[in-house]
């Protein structure tokens, strides 16, 4: 029986997969990868593995979703294995469950081989823990827009936690959530934005939530990247201090126009 593969190919490091997911690259006939995943990891299929990029950003889609699943199902009509290999991990914001439903529609078995999400993955990175004794006792993850490319109705309730909130995909709102928390008495609070997180060219701005847009607009920040608010932000400024390797732009002084 033809069977369906979803792979997390995690953050943006290469190296940040699983041996199970190199397994399957290796066994799969056909690859459907996104924009995100590295390209690198290509390498571990086989010389015949069929390679097809669907990939989706911020107002450039390479493939709607509904064609997407289209592919798969004709995908399954001519090869055994046929592997979708998404950014992160397939179930946090990756559409996974559209593609399993059109699966098993199609008489397909599925399996899922979990990655690492960004949102956990590239905070670490920077040496930033969503979670802090005596400073976050938890964690938001949260998308920056529905599904009608709307700010999401969850980034107000967001701004009303003590959690660290980590928001994805959300660089194109990124004015308006800074509006939303400012209402909610938050404008202090420390926040980070991570641009290509986990890879060499990595780009991180912080300050706080007040001025965040416009030290990224400074700074020239775009996607991908991810956005992180709460206190546990200002943890990482010993741990990357006098540190090179990194592409790191902190605090540079930059007030909202009046």
């Amino acid at each position: 029986m033809t069977r369906l593969i979803l792979v997390g190919a995690g953050p943006g490091d290469p190296e940040m997969i699983s041996l199970k997911a190199v397994r399957a690259l290796r066994e799969a006939d056909v690859v459907l990868y996104d924009a995100l995943v590295n390209e690198d990891l290509l390498a571990h299929c086989h010389a015949g593995t069929v390679k097809h990029f669907v990939g989706k950003r911020y107002g450039c889609h390479a493939l709607s979703q509904g064609e997407i699943n289209m592919l798969i199902v004709k995908y399954a009509g001519q090869y055994k294995t046929i592997l979708r290999l998404k950014g992160g991990d397939p179930f946090i914001f990756g559409r996974a469950q559209e593609e399993i439903d059109t699966a098993k529609a199609a008489g397909m078995e599925v399996e899922i081989v979990p990655g690492i999400s960004s949102a956990l993955a590239v905070p670490a990175s920077q040496m930033i823990p969503l979670t802090c004794r005596g400073i976050s006792e938890s964690f938001w993850v949260v998308t920056g827009t529905n599904r009608n490319g709307e700010l999401s109705g969850d980034i107000r309730l967001a701004a009303q936690l003590t959690a660290t909130v980590v928001i994805l995909m959300a660089m194109s709102k990124l004015e308006p959530i800074c509006d939303v928390f400012i209402q909610c008495g938050k404008g202090e609070m420390a926040a980070a934005i991570i641009q290509n997180g986990t890879r060499p060219d990595a780009k991180m701005v912080s300050g706080k939530i007040k001025d965040i847009y416009f030290r990224a607009q400074h700074a020239g920040l775009e996607n991908p990247a991810i956005i992180i608010f709460g206190e546990v932000v200002n943890l990482n400024r010993e741990a990357i201090a006098g540190r090179t390797d990194q592409k790191i732009i902190l605090n540079e002084e930059r007030k909202r126009p009046l």
